[in-house]
């Protein structure tokens, strides 16, 4: 990010959004509406699909999509944890910070300590301030304090600042620890089990792709401390088996931190979607129509991919959508990338059918001999 980070003083104004974009993506939610932070979870989905410009411009403004679904007919399946859960995550996680984060350092020291003596008495400074602005600067401070003190320091649920399409996004981990050779290494509390020392693939891999968004963010303030380097290997910490124990695993998250880092890097400028909007678009919930929201949401162009009804509110609007078009996005990435130039399903079956497509295209070739494999066996392509 800036020097200002490493620093603790405030970012400087040409690391900010200007003015005219903060008002432009407040007019684009509703002035009266408060705008949604970006977090790690939605870095994260963003950056698995960096093309759709919908989400990056929604997502920039704040808006509330899980609202805007609903207003425009296509609510979205319920996306969170239940109360129940959400309060089960929180007593585990106090659980395992508890008395000045014991526990949590002796998980650390057993699965990343690599022969170092156990930690002692932790370090533990207060990350109060004004503001997420105040919260970044006053952890960027404290991170290069723990770091020259040459001990552990345990930094709870710091405040870090990554830029995403020229806008800043604010983003808060479990904890990051500070190691005495000036290691940073992020942790991630879930609630779900590790049973037998495994745990639910899809969830770890969910939470990986969580913890390389933090690491991203860390590296920009590392960069700027003398002596400082950031963990590539997180530490997860879960409910053992089917008890209120925690326990720990170790994650490398270098793959999920270069397709990130990748991706984001891909997103559209924010203000470059907003200025492409037609005059007076605005995604404002009070005193607008369902159909004026279609309308708006429809401005914006997406990118669909089924992967996207797990990480999105408006996936059920964009999929229907998707299906009316006849894109092949809509059968996922794999296969829109298999097929080329090809991007409908009428364009393909027109093609296997010999009515349109040259028959020098490889892909055009391929569908038809599909389509021939098809007929022998009995079944014609309709």
């Amino acid at each position: 990010m800036s020097e200002s980070l490493g620093s603790g003083r405030p970012p400087t104004p040409e690391q900010k959004p200007t003015t005219a974009l903060r008002r432009r993506l407040a007019e684009l939610r509703g002035p009266a509406t408060p705008a949604r932070p970006l977090d790690a979870r939605a870095l994260a989905a963003l950056a698995a699909n960096p093309g759709c410009r919908r989400r990056a411009l929604l997502d920039g403004a704040g808006v509330d999509k899980g609202a805007l679904a609903e207003a425009i007919g296509s609510p979205s399946a319920a996306f969170g944890q239940s109360q129940f859960a959400f309060m089960r995550g929180n007593a585990f996680e106090a659980k395992v910070k508890g008395d000045g984060g014991t526990e949590l350092l002796r998980l650390l020291h057993e699965r990343m300590g690599a022969g170092a003596e156990p930690p002692g008495q932790a370090l533990t400074p207060d990350l109060a301030a004004a503001g997420p602005e105040g919260r970044a600067a006053r952890t960027a401070l404290a991170l290069r304090e723990a770091t020259e003190s040459g001990g552990w320091a345990l930094l709870d649920h710091p405040m870090l600042a990554l830029e995403v399409a020229g806008s800043p996004a604010y983003l808060e981990p479990d904890a990051v620890v500070v190691h005495p050779d000036g290691r940073w290494t992020v942790v991630e509390i879930k609630s779900f089990p590790m049973i037998d020392a495994a745990a639910d693939a899809s969830k770890v891999g969910a939470a990986a792709r969580q913890s390389a968004v933090y690491v991203l963010a860390l590296e920009r303030v590392a960069v700027l401390t003398k002596g400082a380097s950031v963990d590539h290997s997180v530490l997860l910490v879960c409910p053992k088996d089917f008890s209120n124990l925690p326990t720990a695993s170790v994650i490398d998250v270098r793959k999920q931190l270069a397709v990130t880092r990748r991706q984001l890097t891909r997103l559209a400028r924010i203000e470059d979607i907003a200025d492409e909007l037609p005059p007076g678009t605005t995604f404002d919930l009070d005193g607008q129509s369902g159909a004026s929201l279609a309308t708006a949401v429809e401005a914006v162009p997406a990118v669909y991919a089924p992967e996207c009804l797990a990480a999105c509110e408006l996936a059920f609007h964009c999929r229907g959508r998707a299906r009316d078009e006849g894109t092949v996005t809509a059968l996922g990435r794999s296969l829109r990338g298999e097929l080329g130039a090809l991007t409908t399903v009428g364009e393909v079956l027109a093609a296997a059918r010999g009515e349109s497509g040259d028959p020098s295209d490889p892909t055009v070739a391929a569908v038809r001999r599909a389509a021939a494999l098809r007929a022998e066996a009995g079944a014609p392509c309709r």
